[in-house]
């Protein structure tokens, strides 16, 4: 927790960006996590919970690999990305979406550029690419 704290910090997200990546648990709740971790004393965190602090780390550990330096790295995060999967919004914002899955995808796709697998959006496959609205999804 104190680890998710420091980079939390380093990023500059605010109170519910915070929330939002640890599942939504209560303030108080969260307060509470936070003084304990920082007094250094003993915390147990449900599964969900450390599984969202893991992806955090994973994906603060992939930018520093992948950039030359930290700031860099939290740049790209705050930076509109093209890569189908950000749809032109920030990697912060499928990150801080409330939902496992998010942090999870970016931690994927960082991963996977560091693998050398990541490919960026090719303008000819993915320039008439349009978002399902919900009018376009049936339900029988």
């Amino acid at each position: 927790m104190r680890t998710f704290l420091a980079i939390a910090d380093l990023w500059g997200l605010d109170e519910g960006q915070r929330l939002l990546i640890l599942g939504c648990p209560a303030r108080s709740t969260f307060h509470k996590w936070a003084k304990t971790a920082r007094e250094h004393g003993e915390l147990t965190l449900d599964v969900d919970i450390l599984t969202r602090i893991s992806a955090l780390l994973g994906i603060h550990q992939a930018l520093v690999l992948l950039h030359g330096s930290e700031r860099e790295g939290i740049a790209w995060l705050k930076t509109p990305h093209h890569a189908t999967i950000f749809g032109g919004h920030r990697p912060l914002d499928l990150v801080t979406s409330g939902t496992q899955d998010g942090l999870m995808a970016v931690r994927r796709f960082l991963d996977a550029a560091r693998g050398g697998i990541y490919m960026e959006s090719m303008a000819a496959l993915d320039g008439d690419f349009q978002p399902y609205r919900d009018e376009d999804l049936v339900i029988s």
